[in-house]
């Protein structure tokens, strides 16, 4: 099970954030259904070739402080 949980809602505030910081991805790569945190865990390392803990990390992030649109 995932160490984080996202809704649909968040999700939308935290895809801009990544998108800025990874301006090479599209909504297309960054679609996401809430409840499918290990896909989007495991779609992510791929896409920015991280491990894990470094995307686990920067969902946290983006989550703590979601109105700011700092990541």
């Amino acid at each position: 099970m995932a160490e984080i949980s996202i809704s649909n809602q968040e999700w939308s505030r935290v895809k801009i954030k990544i998108q800025r910081k990874y301006n090479h991805l599209t909504d297309e790569q960054l679609a996401y259904t809430e409840g499918q945190e290990e896909s989007l865990i495991s779609k992510l390392m791929q896409l920015v070739n991280r491990n894990r803990e470094y995307v686990v990390f920067t969902l946290k992030k983006a989550l703590v402080n979601i109105d700011n649109n700092r990541l």
